[in-house]
């Protein structure tokens, strides 16, 4: 076997790795913050086991990282570059799948019609201090790493923050969430638009800001 073919059969190694829908979500997760296998099992709906078989078959090919803690054994990406690999990865699957497209459009485009915001822009915006930046992500995300000034407000809580009068209306609000497709920024707009408010969506999400080198802000201090 010549020397490209064993390097093209490495590379497949890669490919097969991430032919499963579940690897794909599960890196996702990781790609807001390190987990738990059962935290993790708890959030893709899958079995304890199986997702510590997934798991284990990214960790041998270097997509995730390990630690014990306990009992438990925590996971988190290997590198910031595989959230560029999935963002590749979802890229041209939108360009070339129907399939893919079909699915954009039936279930988020159709909600949000605005242009989303792209991250250099945001950044000029909050600068002159014109936005009012929401993360809609679960705390413990959020905790893990955010975009700095952006507030956490979870969709569970939107609605008391809007009645309570916690969110100025004369701001624009842009909200943010887990990635392009995630639909809780989605669902955020569509509730602060239908209480008058002027808001848009960040083009993609956390992983993608982090992984651009834009800054990145740690904590809780600002929920």
């Amino acid at each position: 076997m010549g020397f490209k073919q064993q390097l093209n059969d490495q590379f497949a190694r890669l490919g097969k790795a991430l032919s499963s829908g579940p690897r794909l979500e599960i890196l996702e997760y990781l790609a807001q913050s390190e987990r738990s296998v059962d935290q993790l099992a708890t959030l893709s709906g899958l079995s304890v086991a199986n997702t510590s078989q997934h798991l284990q078959r990214m960790h041998q090919i270097g997509l995730v990282a390990s630690r014990r803690q306990g009992k438990q054994i925590f996971y988190r990406l290997a590198d910031e570059d595989v959230i560029e690999l999935l963002a590749v990865l979802k890229r041209v699957a939108e360009r070339h799948l129907h399939e893919v497209r079909d699915l954009i459009d039936r279930h988020l485009t159709h909600r949000d019609s605005l242009e989303p915001l792209a991250a250099e822009e945001l950044i000029a915006r909050c600068r002159d201090g014109l936005v009012t930046v929401l993360d809609v992500r679960p705390a413990e995300e959020y905790a893990a790493g955010h975009v700095p000034g952006a507030i956490n407000v979870t969709l569970a809580d939107l609605e008391r923050k809007i009645k309570m009068t916690e969110l100025d209306p004369q701001r624009e609000i842009v909200a943010y969430c887990r990635g392009a497709y995630c639909a809780l920024s989605f669902e955020a707009i569509e509730r602060l638009r239908a209480h008058g408010f002027r808001a848009r969506r960040l083009a993609d999400g956390f992983p993608e800001w982090k992984q651009g080198h834009h800054p990145v802000a740690c904590g809780s201090e600002n929920t």
